[in-house]
């Protein structure tokens, strides 16, 4: 080896360039790394929410399958009331061993929470009446049941064959006249209900229509 021999390797300049680049490439990275991991978190939010208002369909599919039918009520017994923020009906119950009884169930919004209540399952139409009479009037029928929590508003509508889609569940009674030869028909009972429920800050709604009975 010689004295005028050359030692290779990077200059001081050299290498803050190259430190600066690295610096720059993982700073994107980290950018881009914390985009997914946002839009991950955001998107397993929103499936949740979706989630959770799928099973709030399933419940209230499950209620509307099973609704009472008028003639086990007797006249003058409504078994479907719809108001704002709100969805009660009587519901048969079915239990092994056990003769078939009613209860009450009653959906409502309560400060963005989409709660679930139900009476205890009876044969006494007065105990029946009772629980009616208190889920109608926002009462208390039983435990909450909260089935989502992120509710902005719910509207509900129900189907009429002789009205179409409107707010009035109830079923006038017909006098006893009405009932003979050549009188008109009674008026049609609802066979329908239509839920639209819009979560928080959102403009768009999740809406689910539901027979009335078995299908």
């Amino acid at each position: 080896m010689t004295m005028n021999a050359q030692r290779k390797g990077f200059t001081l300049i050299e290498l803050l360039v190259a430190i600066s680049v690295l610096a720059i490439v993982a700073v994107l990275g980290w950018r881009g790394l914390d985009s997914i991991i946002r839009a991950r978190v955001a998107l397993n939010a929103e499936l949740e929410e979706t989630r959770g208002l799928q099973l709030a369909f399933a419940q209230m599919q499950s209620d509307c399958g099973n609704i009472v039918a008028q003639t086990t009520l007797g006249a003058g017994r409504q078994f479907l009331d719809v108001q704002q923020g709100r969805l009660t009906l009587v519901r048969t119950v079915f239990a092994e061993n056990q003769p078939t009884r009613v209860q009450v169930v009653s959906y409502r919004l309560d400060n963005g929470a989409l709660t679930r209540r139900e009476s205890l399952a009876t044969r006494d139409l007065k105990e029946l009446d009772t629980a009616w009479k208190a889920a109608t009037s926002n009462g208390e029928i039983g435990p909450p049941v909260v089935l989502n929590s992120a509710i902005g508003a719910m509207a509900i509508r129900v189907w009429k064959a002789d009205a179409g889609w409107t707010t009035d569940a109830s079923v006038p009674a017909l006098p006893a006249a009405a009932t003979a030869p050549g009188a008109s028909a009674a008026p049609a009972a609802p066979t329908g209900v239509e839920v639209a429920l819009q979560l928080r800050d959102r403009a768009s709604r999740l809406v689910k229509i539901f027979l009335l009975g078995p299908a």
